[in-house]
């Protein structure tokens, strides 16, 4: 499931075109608000009842301008109106959605995702972004608005920043439409189709198992938030997530891999949501696994381990029983490397190091070992010393 949208004279239907001939299955969100509203549909029949009969012309049909006039720049009107489309938009999505083939690659295009808050009803979300001068000049030409009635249009729906922050993948077009078109073929080829078979087979996207530290990648926050939005409407939000590991910690280089930890009260609950989290884009790894405590030698905590059906963004959802050993170092971790710059540094120094003499994972892993009983002391220390509680 692909949410796709961007901002009005941004292109997206052109994305959605191209998805389209790809073979995608295209769910139109502005056709089926028409659909549900057309002659003779008890939607029709409720618009009418809220802003008056005068909105239904002599054939039957909705005088879409006329309401469109009404309700924009009023909140309470476009509120109303919207309860009114939005559930019987969300109910015809679901039935066309479960209609489709099992190997399905759903496109919903859906103009305000953002608005709407819906991000994390997808697998991955979307967004075509393009210069607002460009934009202008589209609907200009295009669509027959004013400049005027264009940038209205434009400043009543989201952000660009607000749909940078809800995106997975960005298409930028503000060039030729050749240049679009090998974006949407490269998205599709190599992050959709992929992405798709691996959910489809529960799988986790492979790892090519080599070493690579990245400097700190500011977008790493955002990326977590949303892999935890998701996580929590597929657990119909009980769940208790945190972005832990290298990328939670400011500054720090790591590898391009999101840690994640999901709380649980026993593993058996943790095996009831693992259907759940396969469904959302992250399957369960193959194998048994345990915590090794740093500063306990010899002891060991099971776990379970999620990776991402997604081959573009490798993650590691740790599900832990709240209160283990394991659950409680890797918030403790995480909040001393923020909270003391001596222990950061001295961690990033020896990252750089132990890559340079390890290129494998594997053994990478194996001698950073010490290191963390080191800090596991330290950090208690500080935990002491401050009255850190875990959160």
């Amino acid at each position: 499931m692909v949410g796709l949208t961007g901002g009005i004279g941004a292109g997206k239907s052109a994305v959605a075109g191209r998805l389209a001939q790809h073979g995608a299955v295209l769910i139109d969100a502005d056709q089926l608000a028409r659909d549900v509203v057309a002659a003779g549909t008890d939607g029709l029949a409720e618009v009418a009842a809220a802003f008056g009969p005068e909105l239904v012309g002599a054939d039957g049909e909705l005088d879409r301008p006329v309401l469109g006039q009404r309700v924009f720049g009023d909140e309470d009107a476009r509120r109303r109106l919207e309860a009114i489309i939005h559930p019987r938009v969300r109910s015809r999505t679901a039935q066309l959605a479960r209609a489709a083939p099992a190997d399905a690659i759903i496109v919903n295009d859906v103009p305000l995702l953002v608005e709407a808050r819906l991000a994390a009803t997808y697998h991955l979300v979307v967004v075509v972004v393009s210069d607002e001068e460009t934009r202008i000049r589209r609907l200009v030409e295009t669509r027959g608005m004013s400049r005027a009635q264009a940038c209205a249009r434009i400043a009543a729906q989201a952000g660009d920043d607000q749909r940078r922050a809800a995106a997975d993948a960005i298409i930028a077009n503000d060039a030729r439409l050749a240049e679009l078109d090998a974006q949407v073929d490269l998205l599709w080829r190599e992050r959709l189709v992929p992405f798709e078979a691996n959910l489809r087979h529960r799988h986790a996207a492979p790892s090519s198992g080599t070493l690579q530290i990245v400097d700190y990648d500011p977008t790493w926050p955002a990326q977590a938030d949303r892999l935890i939005a998701r996580i929590r409407y597929a657990t119909d939000g009980q769940a208790e997530v945190s972005h832990v590991g290298p990328t939670a910690v400011p500054g720090l280089p790591a590898k391009d891999l999101i840690d994640l930890m999901l709380a649980v009260r026993t593993l058996d609950e943790a095996d009831e949501l693992a259907d759940a989290l396969a469904a959302a884009g992250l399957p369960r790894r193959d194998g048994e696994w345990a915590d090794h405590a740093p500063g306990i030698p010899g002891e060991t905590w099971p776990k379970r381990l999620h990776g991402s059906a997604d081959p573009r963004r490798p993650v590691n959802l740790h599900v832990r029983v709240a209160g283990s050993p394991g659950w409680r170092f890797a918030l403790l971790m995480r909040d001393h490397l923020r909270a003391v710059p001596e222990a950061l540094a001295r961690f990033a120094a020896s990252k750089k190091q132990w890559q340079m003499q390890h290129r494998q994972v594997e053994s990478y892993a194996e001698v950073k070992e010490p290191w963390f009983d080191a800090e596991a002391q330290a950090a208690h220390d500080w935990a002491e010393a401050t009255g850190w509680q875990p959160h």
